[in-house]
């Protein structure tokens, strides 16, 4: 057994190596950079298996629970899979990053990831408010240089400073949130904040006051409605791997810190309604928007930029599903880390297939996609699949996740959230399938075949018989969540 915490000192410490290798190197081709931190990265991957809860005096502020260890296996494997998409990104890079030798610039591009992956990890453990915004902070510095990272594009600056200044915004509720819920309480620490709130004995108006600051500065983060302003150009302007990074990463951690702030709330009886009823109706109008949005676009980054708002609106209507009366977050926490880890899967294949397409079609609207099933069956199926697990369809990842929500939601009584649900989930076989249509029933604007590096190719097949097989077989993800409370564990066997 090894410390939970040896995880994310070891993810430090190779961006750190990994940025001294680069200054030192004097090799253009800096490809052996990402290679490297892949197969270290993999390797903690395994070895979070073997992590030992106990944490010493970290306790205050560090948890390496179940669910923890599962959200920080998320960060993990999403920033392998964006590694891979960087390698193949490396010719676009290469136009817009400005440097005298061919690799300038790509070593950062490879090492950033992997401190952005450190703050996930710390963010998936975090059970106090200082210690969630120094690990959030590590996330957001980070994706502020991703975004903006090809600087001769206007595209990527326009994409930067949007999310500079309104992860500025977002920063500053956050930390006036905490004051407030501080001044209240007199405690930062989750747990503490919940002992003192059973007592009854808090000013009920300045402490609600301080949750919306939070609630408004997570809504940032996972891009609920109507905090999702910067997510359509900023994820068509960043690079694509960094647009992926966001959609997965930023969001699942976004999602467990958001799960591990409401539990000390949700238990209290003078907020916890009301903090459910704003989450209720945040849920309804995300995923209202996102799906409704998605509807018109015809270019396949946008879209996708769309599709990650509905997603959110589902997620939400998870969280907004908790046990009021408890203060557990029961059946949703099982669906919010089912629905996260098969969204990993399909999200992340979709980011992949068209960053290959884009490289031999020249562009990354649908259009583009026109006759892939000629040029590249492999790669049409691999999208088909990510497109029909998007969508929900029965024996994919997809729907499993969607089930849960919808379960979790049934049990809490969220009728008109089911509904909303339906609805849209209607609405997104159309545009997802729009892609599908495309791949399959146009033809070829070029017919030249698409020939994948071995590398990209194993990480597709792998995503994709990811997607199948835990639509099958949920069981490896659902007993990794063995640490959330028993009743959400029912849920699933029933």
């Amino acid at each position: 057994m090894i410390p939970a915490i040896s995880l994310e000192v070891t993810v430090l410490l190779l961006g750190i190596f990994l940025l001294l290798t680069e200054s030192f190197s004097k090799s253009d081709d800096k490809r052996g950079l990402a290679k490297t931190a892949i197969t270290i990265l993999l390797a903690l991957v395994g070895f979070s298996f073997f992590a030992k809860s106990d944490v010493g005096n970290l306790a205050p502020f560090y948890t390496a629970d179940a669910t923890a260890l599962f959200f920080k296996r998320i960060a993990l494997l999403t920033t392998i899979v964006v590694l891979v998409m960087a390698l193949e990104y490396k010719s676009v890079l290469a136009k817009f990053i400005p440097g005298e030798t061919p690799g300038a610039g790509l070593g950062e591009f490879y090492s950033l990831p992997v401190f952005t992956c450190a703050g996930l990890m710390f963010m998936a453990s975090a059970i106090d408010f200082i210690f969630i915004f120094v690990a959030l902070e590590l996330v957001t510095i980070s994706f502020y240089v991703l975004v903006a990272y090809m600087r001769r594009h206007t595209a990527s600056l326009e994409a930067g400073v949007k999310y500079l200044i309104l992860g500025a915004l977002s920063t500053g509720f956050l930390v006036y949130g905490i004051t407030w819920i501080f001044g209240v309480t007199g405690q930062t620490n989750l747990a503490a904040i919940g002992n003192v709130l059973k007592t009854g004995e808090v000013a009920q108006a300045p402490l609600l006051f301080g949750i919306v600051l939070v609630l408004i500065a997570l809504g940032f983060k996972v891009a609920a409605v109507p905090f999702q302003l910067w997510v359509p150009d900023v994820y068509q302007g960043a690079p694509t791997p960094i647009t992926a990074f966001l959609s997965v990463g930023s969001k699942a951690a976004g999602f467990i810190v958001l799960l591990r702030v409401l539990e000390p709330f949700l238990a209290a009886p003078v907020v916890g309604g009301k903090v459910l009823s704003v989450l209720a109706v945040l849920a309804g109008a995300t995923v209202i928007y996102g799906n409704l949005a998605a509807l018109p676009q015809d270019n396949f980054k946008r879209l996708l930029a769309y599709s990650s708002i509905g997603h959110a609106g589902y997620l939400l209507i998870a969280v907004a599903s908790v046990r009021e009366t408890t203060g557990s977050l029961g059946s949703a926490g099982v669906a919010v880390g089912f629905y996260l880890a098969g969204y990993l899967l399909m999200t992340l294949l979709s980011f992949l297939v068209m960053i290959v397409v884009a490289n031999h079609s020249r562009g990354d609207d649908i259009l583009h996609f026109n006759g892939l099933a000629k040029r590249s069956p492999f790669l049409a199926f691999a999208l088909l699949a990510a497109m029909l697990s998007l969508a929900g369809v029965p024996f994919t990842a997809g729907f499993i996740g969607k089930f849960l929500v919808f379960a979790a939601a049934v049990q809490a009584g969220q009728y008109i959230l089911i509904g909303l649900g339906i609805i849209t989930v209607a609405a997104g076989f159309y545009y997802y399938l729009r892609v599908v249509a495309a791949m399959y029933w146009q033809e070829p604007g070029d017919e030249t075949p698409i020939i994948l590096a071995p590398l990209t190719k194993f990480t597709i097949g792998a995503l994709t018989v990811g997607i199948f097989v835990f639509g099958i077989f949920p069981q490896p993800i659902l007993a990794s969540l063995k640490g959330v409370p028993i009743e959400a564990r029912e849920v699933v066997q029933q």
